[in-house]
């Protein structure tokens, strides 16, 4: 009995369904439509068209070719298997079955199959056109003028050609497959396949076409064979931990795969031949494919084990290290290590040297300001308003102040779009009226006032500063301190900008102390060139859409004056500008000319450079401060970084540009030459004040860092033993948390620098062990970037950041006064521990802050930790840095063979006149030990009251403590006991030339 045609869809049915059809591709064409329009504005803003139609064109011709290539092999090839379908067919049971399925198909097989082609073209279209990065790198990639050891092949081939090359392969296999699955399923259902009947079971038309799809996979797969001998110089050599092929790979797998190569194309010829002119069956063309499935088993899997395991094994070192060289050298050069320069570093003096008191290069620019912990006291004292924020972490750059040059802390005062009220978070407010911050508020870094905090010397919403402890005027001035772009915003924090009225402003600039509608502050208007214009009404609905809010049609607040900004993220802007780059995780702001520029370091990348390390950008770049003011960075794994590009971006305007930083990088080139020839500006034309505040990029060195750790050792022999290996030690405070101790930028001269530098510098330890192995940093020279290693002996066992802050903090007597700071009423932190190599030895230093538990308590820098040698022996906590300094060289002329006392000179009380008080015996009893404890209550109150900022209490809290002194000076005269002395002060930690005042009320 004849089966019945599957049943037709009714009249309505297939109008429903094609209306929902047309509404979903309306509003799918819709949103790409009014996506790529808006994005065409922003990129016209930027003055980066050519970015946005480049990758765009790019993107459609890949969607379009390999889309329509996939198409036309998958569809050509469903309908060559119809057209061969036999006329006649056996009757069968089987083919009865089928025939309700030929009767569907046949009457619309064109449909059918141009329906089903255009599903496979649209999604290969789809995954091409994500491959624009490598076609636009294939057809622009040059030279990198360095062959691979191996092939002597030039490493541009791998970097440019390659990828692309092997994607295309992936296209070829995927074609053949399915042309293969679909053109079996054809054969079959129209008869020319069988599995039941008399006769054949394949026609010899189907038999010729299958094969011959069979066979051009098996070619494909010796092309396969080809591309795989390239990237054996990719692959990880297991044996010996290093990447590229080792010895038995280039001795047994590679002549392996050149011959299964061979075999490939023979047995492609075989199938061919024997299927269709020989003996017209599959019996032959099936031992072929097996032939070569054994013989890829034989020749491509069990002879490289065997010589593995009988050559290689027994004999591993001498085996490999030909290969391991090979990958010294490679990660070397890909990772821009190979200009590392080494210098030893006896560090044999452990007896702090009486130069530290005299020095004028390194103690001097000693910083003590931590810019994660002060970010608080920054907001705090600089806030003025509660949507004011500086962040979770504040940065480092360097400016020439009065002729003298040293690093500063600097913060952005930012507009925080999440710190707004109820009331001030309505559309009208968040996107017209609060649009901006003011100001870069910086404070030098080795300085502290007013009982711990930083010394403000620009960043004012004055003329002149309000406070007692910050400068009195600007001393880094900035004659345009709006912020529009910062770190702060993202995508949803736009700003519409531009009033009718030039004598109106709306949108809030500052607060003032006078009272006005906003509150007591000044209202201005954006004038700068920024923003796209949305004032005519095809804009106000273009965006309306976009946002999907209503307001750009109703409110009054948008007009024809209107502009908006949007992508305020200065990150964000240079990734869209520049997406081939990947972006480094600080960006830090800069005074240049008058104007705050955000600095964004620009790396170019690849994964193909043979014989390289490959590392994932996110594990190597995570420490203590990610997602703490920094970004992270995505997983990205690369074995060749260039920090080839610095990018700007104006927070006034927003305006973005593209220097070209590495001059000889082929990758950037290639970029370049991809998108017209003049997307960076040439090196030569960096103006020189943006140049003096490059700093080394924090995360390149840290990944240069974490490979100099291992490639370090440029010997195959000791490469291979593993026992000179260097790793980043924890942070010094936490070391149980896993966080590697983040580098830190410091203005200082490291042995064999002529003169002090901006430089990134990190600590590092043997592996699995904490003592101190070697110093890198990472700073630039004449413009160019240049890395060093202080290397120490190895058989020097000076301690690392770890042991080192455990010896100072469980001294004795320096632990009994941080039991005093931190009372209930507050908390210890610890700031950064710097390693300063200084006279032979090694300088430590370690700022302790202490913070009240009191709501909005900042930290404020009480007193400083500091050791010289091996951190045990010569170690004081001192109100401040000079003080410190004095008792440790007074520690170093303790004669030898006596024990200098554990917790340094103590420090004087904090009063205008400190009385003299000489330390104290081992135990004090009677009316001697009553006025220690008052003046240790005394003193404990005084770092309570310089913790809370309030002024009154610490002032009476400085008369308490002048008078327990002066009992305690009583009660030593009456025992007849001369410089005894309670447990150390709390004086006000302070520089040489700022005068002691109390604590300063915070503002706003």
């Amino acid at each position: 009995m004849r089966s019945s045609p599957l049943p037709r869809m009714s009249r309505r049915g297939r109008v429903t369904v094609g209306v929902l059809v047309g509404v979903f591709l309306l509003f799918t064409l819709l949103g790409w439509g009014v996506q790529a329009w808006t994005d065409w504005l922003w990129f016209d803003e930027v003055k980066f068209t050519q970015v946005f139609t480049d990758v765009l064109v790019t993107r459609i011709l890949l969607f379009a070719a390999v889309g329509f290539a996939m198409a036309a092999v998958v569809g050509g090839n469903l309908w060559l298997a119809y057209r061969l379908r036999p006329v006649l067919r056996p009757h069968s049971a089987e083919q009865a079955t089928l025939e309700r399925y030929r009767m569907v198909l046949a009457p619309r097989i064109g449909a059918w199959i141009s329906a089903l082609a255009v599903i496979v073209g649209l999604f290969a279209g789809l995954s091409a056109q994500s491959r624009w990065s490598q076609w636009l790198l294939f057809r622009n990639g040059g030279s990198f003028g360095v062959k691979d050891p191996e092939f002597g092949i030039d490493i541009g081939f791998y970097v440019f050609q390659f990828p692309f090359w092997r994607y295309l392969l992936g296209v070829g296999f995927t074609a053949v497959v399915l042309s293969v699955i679909g053109a079996l399923a054809v054969h079959y259902i129209f008869g020319g396949v069988r599995l039941q009947g008399v006769g054949d079971r394949m026609t010899n038309a189907a038999r010729a076409h299958l094969t011959t799809l069979v066979a051009v996979f098996v070619l494909l797969k010796a092309v396969a064979y080809v591309l795989d001998r390239r990237a054996m110089l990719l692959e990880f050599n297991e044996s010996v931990n290093t990447y590229g092929a080792g010895y038995s790979d280039i001795n047994a797998l590679l002549p392996a795969k050149e011959i299964l190569a061979y075999i490939s194309v023979v047995v492609a010829i075989a199938i061919i031949v024997f299927s269709n002119a020989v003996m017209r069956n599959l019996v032959w063309p099936g031992i072929s494919l097996a032939l070569l499935g054994i013989s890829a088993v034989a020749i491509g899997g069990i002879y490289p084990w065997a010589v593995q395991t009988f050559e290689v094994k027994p004999s591993l070192k001498d085996k490999e290290s030909q290969y391991i060289e090979r990958s010294i050298e490679a990660t070397r050069a890909s990772f821009g290590l190979a200009a590392t320069q080494t210098a030893p570093y006896g560090a044999g003096n452990l007896k702090p040297p009486a130069t530290l008191a005299t020095d004028t290069s390194v103690v001097p620019n000693i910083r003590l300001l931590d810019p994660q912990l002060i970010s608080e006291t920054y907001t705090q004292l600089q806030q003025v308003r509660g949507f004011y924020d500086f962040g979770p972490k504040l940065d480092i750059d360097r400016y020439t102040v009065n002729g003298a040059t040293q690093d500063y802390v600097v913060g952005m005062r930012e507009i925080n779009y999440g710190e707004l009220t109820t009331q001030q978070s309505n559309w009208i407010n968040r996107h017209t009226v609060f649009t901006h911050g003011y100001g870069l508020v910086s404070a030098p870094a080795n300085q502290v006032v007013c009982g711990g905090q930083p010394f403000f010397v620009s960043g004012f919403l004055g003329d002149q500063a309000q406070q007692t402890c910050s400068s009195s005027t600007e001393q880094i001035p900035a004659e345009q301190p709006r912020i529009y772009y910062g770190e702060q915003m993202d995508d949803s924090d736009y700003a519409i900008v531009g009033q009718t009225d030039s004598n109106r402003n709306v949108e809030f600039d500052r607060p003032t102390g006078g009272e006005s509608e906003n509150g007591g502050g000044q209202t201005y208007t954006y004038s700068g060139a920024g923003g796209v214009e949305i004032g005519s009404f095809t804009r106000k609905l273009l965006y309306a859409i976009k946002e999907q809010e209503s307001n750009f049609l109703l409110s009054a607040a948008v007009n024809e004056n209107s502009k908006l900004l949007y992508v305020r993220n200065p990150r964000d802007r240079v990734e869209k500008v520049a997406p081939f780059l990947t972006l480094d995780g600080d960006p830090y702001p800069a005074l240049i000319d008058g104007r705050i520029q955000w600095i964004i370091d620009g790396y170019t990348t690849a994964a193909t450079y043979p014989y390289a390390e490959q590392v994932n950008l996110q594990t190597e770049t995570a420490d203590e401060l990610t997602g703490r003011g920094t970004f992270q960075l995505a997983r990205e794994n690369v074995n060749y970084i260039r920090n080839s590009v610095k990018a700007t971006v104006d927070a006034y305007d927003g305006t973005v540009k593209l220097y070209e930083f590495d001059e000889a990088d082929p990758v950037l080139k290639a970029w370049n030459k991809a998108f017209g020839g003049d997307l960076v500006v040439p090196k030569s034309q960096i103006p020189a004040d943006l140049a003096a505040h490059f700093r080394y990029p924090a995360d390149l060195f840290k990944v240069q860092r974490n490979l100099l750790a291992k490639f370090h050792v440029t010997d195959p022999s000791e490469f291979f033993s593993g026992q000179d290996f260097w790793e980043v030690p924890n942070v010094p405070d936490a070391p149980d948390t896993g966080q590697r101790q983040p580098p830190y930028y410091l203005f200082t001269q490291l042995p064999g620098q002529e003169s002090p530098r901006f430089q990134l510098t990190s600590a590092v330890t043997p592996a699995s062990r904490q003592n101190l192995a070697a110093l890198i940093s990472g700073s630039y020279v004449n413009g160019q970037p240049q890395l060093q290693v202080v290397e120490l002996p190895d058989q020097t066992a000076v301690s690392g950041p770890v042991q080192v802050h455990q010896k100072m903090t469980n001294n004795a007597a320096i632990r009994q006064e941080l039991n005093l700071l931190s009372s209930n009423q507050a908390q210890v932190q610890y700031g950064n521990l710097l390693s300063l190599p200084f006279g032979d030895g090694m300088l430590y230093v370690e700022p302790v802050y202490v913070k009240s538990n009191q709501q909005n308590a900042y930290p404020l820098l009480q007193r400083v930790l500091l050791s010289y040698g091996d951190g045990g022996e010569y170690v004081v906590l001192a109100n401040n840095l000079q003080d410190g300094i004095k008792q440790l060289v007074e520690q170093g002329k303790t004669a030898p063979g006596t024990t200098p006392p554990p917790g340094g000179t103590p420090p004087p009380p904090p009063s205008d006149n400190p009385p003299t008080t000489p330390s104290a015996p081992p135990a004090l009893t009677g009316e001697l030990a009553v006025a220690a404890q008052k003046v240790q209550a005394a003193i404990a109150e005084v770092q309570a009251a310089q913790a809370s900022g309030d002024v009154e209490r610490w002032g009476k809290s400085l008369k308490t403590l002048d008078a327990a002194l002066t009992e305690f000076q009583a009660a030593q005269r009456a025992a007849g006991i001369a410089g005894a002395s309670p447990t150390p002060s709390a004086a006000t930690p302070q520089t040489a030339t700022t005068p002691s005042a109390p604590p300063a009320t915070p503002s706003g």
